[in-house]
């Protein structure tokens, strides 16, 4: 990878701070995390700050990356700012920079790129490029600790639905991946049909609620049939939500023709239905993987994570199967920088710096 230099030597940092930047989507980000000496809590976050662009895309019903990238020009220096005011730092004590380097939107990803780069340099600190993914990884263990490993984790977001095999601490191994849609994308595109704003996630989680899961009848998508899946073969336990998107904007079409309008329960009711599979799918093929592979545990992490049904079915599957459930705050959930820090420390305990020549990745692959 260009721009980054790597080392067979583990290196030990006692008690680094160390700065975290994020800003491959919507969220300019900033945190400080500190490497402390607890074995069962490694890491203690000493501020996370984020600044939401949620208000300004609202109104596009999705996010703009050119308005997305001139936000981040306009925030990345407060935020990193309040970020150390919030840690009682200063520049002076921070040893590391770490960065999402990709994958994103290439404009947003420059502007916390560009940033870092130039502050690593100006105070002479070590620069260290973080994968998105891995930042969300990590962040089950900045919250909960070390995880019994091998883990299989879920990633689940509005741009990545993917499985991942933890072997050991800093090893990530892609296991399968959604093939159109990730899940998050889907429930943005459900609440756009069902007219419910944007972000969807979160007001579909709330509808449904209130709503009969079982009330309307949508398809469950099989990529391979569970007869034909094998332990050696985990990759075929791929994700694909675009065939429910498509279920659901024919029954919206339908009854747009008809000309009528789904009532407030009977959106209440095509939420429910619509989450439970979503959920459903999620949680099969993530513990599917996890008996295949023989994991001592489960990760579940990434802006879905969130998601209430999820984190109830995952947590019941995980103690109906003996094996613990992993997943983080609601905070570290969503994009932040304090899983980009600790990635980052987790990453230069590798010997995992960059130089000034890193670029941003748009799909960096993990």
């Amino acid at each position: 990878m260009a721009g980054v230099e790597t080392t067979d030597e583990l290196h030990t940092y006692p008690h680094m701070l160390m700065l975290g930047i994020e800003s491959s989507c919507d969220e300019t980000a900033a945190a400080v995390v500190e490497e402390c000496d607890d074995l069962q809590r490694p890491w203690q976050i000493r501020s996370n700050v984020v600044a939401s662009q949620t208000a300004i895309h609202r109104e596009w019903g999705g996010v703009v990356p050119e308005l997305a990238s001139r936000q981040h020009v306009r925030d990345i220096c407060g935020v990193v700012e309040q970020a150390l005011s919030d840690a009682r730092v200063t520049l002076d004590d921070i040893g590391a920079v770490s960065v999402t380097q990709g994958p994103g939107l290439v404009g947003s990803l420059l502007v916390g790129l560009s940033f870092a780069k130039s502050l690593a340099a100006s105070r002479d600190l070590p620069l260290v490029p973080v994968h998105h993914l891995a930042g969300h990884i990590e962040s089950l263990f900045l919250h909960n600790g070390p995880l019994p490993l091998p883990a299989v984790v879920l990633v689940v977001s509005g741009g990545h639905t993917s499985l991942y095999l933890v072997p050991s601490l800093g090893t990530y191994q892609l296991l399968a991946r959604t093939r159109d849609d990730a899940a998050g994308e889907a429930f943005d595109k459900v609440a756009k049909l069902l007219d419910l704003g944007y972000p969807g996630g979160p007001v579909i989680d709330m509808r449904a609620q209130s709503g009969n899961d079982r009330a309307v009848d949508l398809p469950v998508l099989r990529i391979t049939h569970a007869d034909r899946r094998t332990p050696s073969d985990p990759g075929r336990l791929d994700f694909s939500f675009s065939g429910l998107k498509t279920a659901v904007a024919r029954l919206v079409a339908a009854r747009q023709a008809s000309g009528q309008h789904f009532s407030a329960s009977e959106v209440d009711d095509l939420c429910a239905s619509f989450q439970r599979v979503v959920v459903a799918t999620l949680v099969d093929r993530t513990f599917g993987a996890a008996r295949a592979l023989g994991a001592a545990s489960v990760g579940v992490a990434g802006g879905v994570s969130a998601n209430s049904r999820l984190r109830a079915e995952a947590l019941a599957r995980g103690g109906g199967e003996g094996l613990p459930v992993f997943v983080p705050s609601l905070a570290l959930s969503t994009d932040n920088a304090a899983m980009i820090a600790a990635a980052g420390l987790r990453r230069l305990h590798q010997g995992v710096v960059a130089g000034p020549d890193l670029n941003a990745d748009a799909s960096l692959v993990l």
